[in-house]
């Protein structure tokens, strides 16, 4: 009997919410995305028919699926759908295929016609191959790899590709056509040189346990990456989730809907050349040596108001190692989040959105930085250890509770495509609004810095700025607080735009809170 996974009640529930539903047929078409035109709204990733009821399916019938079997460096099999040669064994025709043993220094191949569908069901296999994929899907319209309930397999390459079509194989997993990943067993890849799992179209995971290590990417689509649920622990040479569409800007996306990730990289952690949307998950991320890793530097820095401050900032590296990364915008609207990160942990080239979560950001770099604008609803966010904490054009906050340790600035408001951001000169597009929430920030530079306007409506603010040149309330442009509640150690609550820096902590030397005991005397 054919079983649907559990997941699949989530998903109807979470796309119940965002106002999208699953479909009861295969949708062989690529995913899709919505853009909206909000400034305060990030993309958001189409849910509709981005998983099919088959591709939450890991049952298969047993009485009618072909059996093949894997004996070192051969195969056997009763059907005229596949082809024996050695230890390459090419399936030609749709259908289930159950597999199970051993083979060496060998490769499945699925060729069949481009409307076949193709379920591969894994049952206790070990697939090596030295010089190419272990799975190498050359045509279909879609293929389902399928792990069985409680198996444990295992694919390998060697260490180097040799070419046998004109097809750059450089994979472990590797699909010319549409691949879904799920199942109730494990699967554990080991690429020594290229990547883990590859689609060229769009790429689905919505159950199973995967251990992925690899030369290159963990895994990785062109159209799409969507996950459904899973467990995975990948560890990388480059990013450990990545997506890429150069010629198609409505694709290259990542949706994530649930699961547990522990992901180690090189490079990013999830990278997007277009959107990112996570709805829900366990995430521990860690990205090249960590945030202690990241080298900084301080640069002398003029201004009308501060001749002598420095700033602290990171060297540029030509690899990016960020924890999550959308090249458009990025939307998060629950999960747990654990980052130790060289670069930016959280980073998109458009809107964030962060409707909740919890979050524990470690970063050598800006904890959440957009390139326009941040805007967080809900969540508890705890940043120990960064050198900015949260950054964008404009920085929006609702609600929340928010613990930030930065090198420099702790929120900051600023345009990075202006030709001047010098103190003083005020910037209109940049903006920090505080509506609500409670917010503790201890930082080297200013606590909350907007090159423009800072508006505080609401909230709890506790800010301490360890001097330097700094001031815990700076704006170049107009200050308003209508009923949020500001703590400050050097008075800049009272007139920010006018503070010369560093009043609570003379010579620079750091300030403590209010309250607090330093050399046995109350401060």
């Amino acid at each position: 009997m054919k079983r649907i996974h559990a997941m699949s009640f989530l998903l109807v529930g979470v796309l119940a919410l965002t106002g999208c539903g699953t479909t009861g047929t295969e949708n062989s078409g690529s995913a899709s995305v919505t853009t909206t035109t909000s400034s305060t709204n990030s993309s958001q990733v189409s849910t509709t028919d981005l998983f099919s009821s088959r591709d939450l399916e890991v049952g298969y019938d047993q009485e009618t699926s072909t059996k093949i079997t894997l004996s070192g460096t051969s195969a056997s099999c009763d059907s005229d759908a596949v082809q024996i040669d050695g230890s390459t064994v090419t399936i030609t025709d749709e259908g289930a295929y159950i597999l199970s043993g051993t083979l060496d220094n060998g490769m499945i191949i699925v060729n069949a016609e481009d409307s076949d569908k193709v379920q591969l069901v894994l049952n206790g296999v070990t697939i090596t191959n030295a010089t190419s994929a272990a799975i190498y899907v050359a045509q279909a319209d879609k293929v389902f790899l399928t792990t069985a309930t409680g198996s444990e397999n295992t694919l390998k390459n060697g260490g180097e590709y040799t070419a046998i079509d004109d097809n750059n194989i450089d994979t472990v997993v590797f699909s010319r056509s549409d691949l879904t990943c799920n199942g109730e067993g494990s699967l554990t890849i080991s690429a020594e040189a290229g990547h883990g799992i590859v689609s060229k179209d769009d790429l689905v995971l919505t159950s199973g346990t995967y251990t992925i290590t690899a030369e290159k990417q963990g895994i990785s689509g062109k159209d799409s990456v969507c996950i459904a649920d899973g467990t995975y622990t990948i560890t990388s040479g480059k990013d450990t989730i990545h997506c890429e569409n150069t010629e198609d800007t409505d694709k290259g996306f990542i949706y994530i809907a649930d699961g547990t990730f522990i992901l180690q990289a090189d490079g990013d952690g999830i990278s997007a050349s277009a959107s990112v949307q996570i709805d829900a998950g366990d995430f521990s991320i860690t990205t090249g040596e960590g945030s202690a890793s990241a080298t900084m530097k301080t640069e002398q820095m003029g201004g009308p108001r501060q001749e002598n401050q420095t700033e602290t900032t990171i060297e540029e590296d030509s690899t990016s190692q960020k924890g999550i990364k959308s090249g458009t915008t990025l939307e998060i609207l629950g999960g747990t989040f654990t980052t130790d990160t060289v670069d930016d942990s959280i980073h998109a080239g458009g809107d964030i959105t962060i409707t909740d979560g919890t979050f524990t950001l470690k970063t050598g770099d800006d904890a959440i930085h957009s390139d326009a604008n941040v805007v967080i609803k809900n969540g508890n966010v705890s940043i120990p250890y960064c050198y900015e904490g949260i950054e964008g054009l404009t920085v929006t906050i609702t609600d929340g509770t928010f613990d930030i340790t930065a090198n420099d600035d702790g929120i900051n408001a600023a345009d990075g495509s202006a030709a001047s951001n010098r103190p003083g000169d005020a910037n209109d597009n940049c903006v920090i609004t505080v509506n609500g929430g409670t917010i503790t920030i201890i930082s080297d530079g200013d606590c909350l810095d907007s090159n423009g306007a800072l508006t505080i409506n609401g909230g709890t603010l506790d800010l301490t700025c360890n001097g330097n040149g700094n001031t815990a309330l700076d704006c170049d442009g107009t200050y308003s607080n209508t009923g949020g509640s500001v703590t400050t150690n050097d008075g800049s609550e009272e007139n920010p735009n006018e503070m010369g820096g560093g009043q609570g902590a003379p010579n620079g030397q750091p300030s403590q809170r209010p309250g607090v005991q330093k050399d046995g005397e109350t401060t």
